[in-house]
């Protein structure tokens, strides 16, 4: 059997998505699973940087199988795409034998990252609670509560649904995660929550819930942590943590992985 494929895509940037990768990545290994993992931003390289501090790490922490690909430097487009795409299959062929692959997208658009995109069977996009972000899913009006249209992202998905179709490969499962959440209740937060709740029925995603934004998750990042390797280095837990590896619970059990 085939990899179950979890891709994290927005095409905007400090939305999350390498943070929660990273904690998915390590949450399945924890479970037993072989798990690999791929950075198609390689070029920013968050992702890899993260398993870079974790592999410098004194602890025996459990690492998957990573690969980083950089889009091709050709300047021809044919040749360009052509790399890429034979970039990714042959890091696709060497993970074939594990559980899962998880894979952080750029914060923009490269062919790279479609390709990506199209072997989702999970694709997850967090997304901050601002009218900013939300502009990269859905043009809505100048009061913010009436969708025009579907914007560039849910256009771009669209279009790698179809690709993946004619592979006669199963639909994508699309995870729109409210990401980096503040703990009071605003107008925009329930006007977003409006449109967005709107906007699954229109262009078929479902609608969960990330992580509060909190301090934890920049000072894991230089360690190469993550929230469930705290009490392996000995750290005395305090409720925001505690609060925080919910999330990561709840994410997980929204997501619902095979086998787990």
């Amino acid at each position: 059997m085939k990899p179950y494929v979890i891709v994290l895509g927005n095409e905007k940037g400090g939305t999350g998505k390498s943070t929660i990768a990273m904690h998915v990545a390590v949450y399945l290994l924890n479970r037993g699973f072989k798990v690999g993992t791929i950075d198609v931003d390689a070029r920013q390289g968050t992702f890899s940087q993260y398993f870079e501090h974790r592999q410098r790490s004194p602890l025996q922490l459990k690492m998957p199988e990573h690969i980083a690909l950089l889009k091709s430097s050709s300047i021809n487009a044919e040749q360009a795409k052509s790399d890429d795409i034979n970039a990714f299959n042959e890091a696709m062929q060497k993970l074939s034998n594990c559980d899962f692959i998880v894979i952080d997208t750029p914060g923009n658009d490269t062919y790279l990252s479609q390709v990506a995109h199209s072997y989702a069977d999970t694709l997850v996009t967090p997304l901050n609670d601002s009218f900013i972000d939300l502009d990269v899913l859905v043009k809505v009006s100048n009061d913010g509560m009436k969708i025009i249209r579907p914007s560039i992202y849910a256009e771009m998905v669209w279009n790698q649904r179809k690709e993946r179709a004619k592979r006669g490969a199963k639909p994508i499962d699309w995870i729109v995660v409210r990401n980096r959440l503040t703990t009071l209740y605003t107008k925009n937060r329930r006007d977003i929550n409006v449109v967005l709740e709107a906007l699954s029925k229109r262009i078929g995603f479902r609608l969960g819930t990330g992580f509060c934004e909190r301090v934890i998750f920049k000072e894991l990042f230089l360690s190469g942590l993550t929230l469930l390797d705290l009490e392996q280095t000995g750290v005395q837990l305090n409720l925001s943590h505690v609060a925080a590896r919910q999330e990561l619970r709840e994410l997980i059990n929204f997501m619902k992985l095979p086998n787990l």
